[in-house]
């Protein structure tokens, strides 16, 4: 009983030292003023900042009262352990309250601006052809898996087949807590080493991808970001594909092109031309909110230069699947050979190592 009372207070340490990390006596504060600014008369004579207000408070209150219920569950088992309870119904328990501490901890790394937005996540083909667009739609489904297993709402916006198969490119939004914040460091190129399917002989083949990450912005979000309707070009067609009997008969699909830093995108695969509207519009802003932020990185180290998004030359992962097997992150030196469980989604070991080394 010794071994597990121990466990029990290093886990009551952690927790403290979490709370003391987070500025949990702030939250509780701001907790308390949320709760009685929800209750204000009028309140929902502003929707939007009634919405924003008890967004806050939701996620506040969550938080809190995680940290409450473990913390007591914690303290419950030590003075168990303490009285020498039955070893095998504590340790059961207290390997639960584990797992749940480490993913506080992990969240306490995760301290960005927009580090609980929502994300917009783009895939393009490198050079390779239709290795390369095959490669595409393997991350695509990597990611979907990843997202699924998370319990993270996803939606397809653009889809851009290959000729003989895969994808030229995919965007998709992600609906998640912390999702910019736990997929931002997924951004790079990802490279692949395999037999290739498509070559009669099965050579050796590598294959590139580039994968870009925003975080979805609303227009409060990025006040700074100036976007004049005259500098937009709004351009309506016929998209294909998903989306239902009325995507194809009606010029529902959205191509816009910021007419001042040439930045194209589109969104066509929602069923009315209003949602592809403003899916568009949530791109833009994004892509214009990242060419901000390169452009004061560089301004801050003296660099002039142009914006370049998640580039080529930034590879961060290898999958390796011939002549042996191995996916091994480059910044973080993770590895594993287990590649099938990787291509499945399981990205938990390598997106956790990046968000504590950023």
């Amino acid at each position: 009983m010794y071994e597990l009372k121990k466990r029990a207070e290093d886990l009551i340490t952690r927790l403290n030292s979490y709370a003391e990390s987070v500025d949990m006596v702030k939250k509780r504060k701001k907790l308390e003023e949320l709760q009685i600014q929800s209750s204000e008369e009028g309140l929902w004579d502003d929707q939007d900042r009634a919405k924003k207000l008890m967004q806050e408070l939701a996620e506040i209150e969550s938080e809190v009262s995680l940290f409450d219920k473990i913390m007591g569950e914690a303290q419950a088992i030590l003075e168990l352990a303490e009285e020498e309870e039955s070893a095998q119904g504590i340790e059961a328990d207290l390997e639960k309250l584990e797992k749940s501490v480490d993913k506080m901890e992990l969240s306490s790394f995760l301290s960005g601006k927009y580090d609980k937005k929502n994300a917009l996540v783009s895939i393009h083909a490198g050079q390779g052809g239709t290795e390369a667009m095959d490669w595409t739609s393997i991350l695509m489904r990597m990611y979907l898996r990843f997202f699924e297993r998370r319990n993270w709402k996803y939606e397809i916006l653009e889809e851009n087949p290959g000729e003989e198969a895969g994808l030229k490119s995919v965007v998709f939004r992600v609906e998640g807590p912390y999702a910019y914040g736990f997929l931002k460091g997924e951004a790079g190129t990802h490279r692949l080493v395999r037999q290739s399917p498509f070559n009669a002989d099965a050579l050796r083949q590598t294959s590139f991808a580039l994968v870009e990450v925003l975080p979805e912005l609303e227009a409060s979000d990025a006040a700074d970001i100036e976007i004049k309707d005259e500098d937009l070009d709004w351009q309506f067609y016929r998209a294909g594909g998903h989306g239902g009997q009325n995507v194809n008969k009606v010029s529902t699909a959205v191509r816009l092109t910021h007419k001042p830093t040439s930045i194209v995108v589109t969104s066509q695969t929602e069923r009315f031309q209003e949602q592809n509207r403003r899916y568009a519009m949530d791109l833009l802003r994004a892509k214009l909110w990242a060419r901000e932020q390169e452009r004061q990185q560089l301004e801050a180290a003296g660099i002039k230069g142009e914006y370049t998004p998640a580039t080529w030359g930034t590879q961060i992962r290898s999958y390796v699947l011939h002549p042996y097997k191995m996916v091994k992150d480059l910044r973080t030196e993770v590895e594993t050979g287990n590649t099938d469980a990787v291509l499945d989604g399981d990205l938990d070991e390598f997106v956790n190592a990046e968000i504590k080394l950023a």
